[in-house]
């Protein structure tokens, strides 16, 4: 009987297969779905995977950043320019292996801060919004510069940390840094 409980909460994780000619196939549904229904998957947290139809490779990443793309080229940009640029800046650097988690990290912070201010403020009227934003701004300016210092802080010590590291490893093979 446990088993079978086990088995039961188990999520499953749905997938979605992509064909040559573009389409999406969603195996939970037998249907066809588009990049839309792909991007409510995942404002509902649903776990999905994507895979091509011939090779089995796994696709996930790169409709994603389709569906970002997308939103990006529609409405209101979330990234600038100059925050690409440094993104793509970071490939090939010595510190890419650290900006995925970095990255990874500090979206999850600012998720689990949201997840808490929206339960704070469920019963809020629109009048209500709009006095609390009109007192919080600087706040929230003050908290978000906060973070941003703290994440310089520790980018800093780690470069730190990464050079003397080096520089003890140089020295143990005779090489003056």
């Amino acid at each position: 009987m446990q088993i079978k409980q086990a088995v039961e909460t188990k999520v499953t994780q749905r997938v979605i297969k992509k064909y040559p000619n573009r389409r999406l196939y969603d195996t939970d549904t037998s249907s066809y779905i588009t990049l839309a229904e792909v991007k409510r998957l995942v404002m509902d947290s649903q776990p999905f995977v994507v895979r091509d139809v011939k090779t089995g490779e796994d696709l996930t990443r790169s409709i994603l950043l389709q569906i970002i793309l997308e939103a990006e080229s529609n409405g209101s940009p979330m990234f600038t320019a100059p925050v690409l640029a440094s993104v793509i800046r970071f490939y090939g650097n010595a510190m890419q292996g650290f900006m995925g988690g970095y990255l990874e990290k500090n979206i999850q912070a600012l998720m689990e801060v949201q997840a808490r201010f929206s339960e704070q403020t469920k019963g809020f009227t629109p009048e209500m919004w709009t006095q609390f934003l009109s007192l919080q701004s600087p706040a929230l300016q003050g908290m978000m510069g906060g973070s941003l210092e703290q994440s310089t802080s520790v980018l800093t010590k780690m470069q730190e940390q990464m050079q003397k590291q080096t520089g003890q490893m140089l020295s143990a093979f005779g090489i003056k840094p």
